[in-house]
């Protein structure tokens, strides 16, 4: 599991976040790295090397009044105009832990309603 925040073609704001940023960006070149060296071993006949970065999740965690303006902020940035629920991101796991997956590897997929496309 990774983050949207780890996109390279965003930077999420305007909340200053380097450290999270740069372990997501991280967690996402570990993903490619592995993907394509331990093909070679054979790992991805049963288990491919993907991984999920999801864009803000709505969690009782940023429902707090402090946390409220930088949520709408985040709204406005969302072209699907709303933040992800944890359903979102279901059926992508189950995807990945499937055989319908079998041939990807290497890949992050992203689910952020559109926000990195900014």
């Amino acid at each position: 599991m990774a983050s949207s925040a780890g996109v390279p073609v965003a930077v999420p704001h305007p909340q200053k976040q380097l450290s999270c940023n740069t372990s997501e960006a991280g967690v996402v070149k570990m993903t490619q790295t592995l993907g394509t060296e331990w093909i070679e071993r054979g790992v991805c006949v049963c288990v491919c090397v993907n991984c999920i970065s999801p864009g803000i999740v709505d969690t009782p965690l940023i429902h707090s009044e402090s946390l409220r303006p930088l949520v709408q902020r985040w709204l406005s940035d969302i072209p699907a105009g709303r933040l992800a629920q944890v359903t979102d991101l279901q059926a992508a796991v189950v995807f990945l832990a499937s055989d319908a997956s079998d041939y990807m590897t290497g890949h992050n997929l992203v689910i952020e309603g559109g926000q990195s496309l900014w």
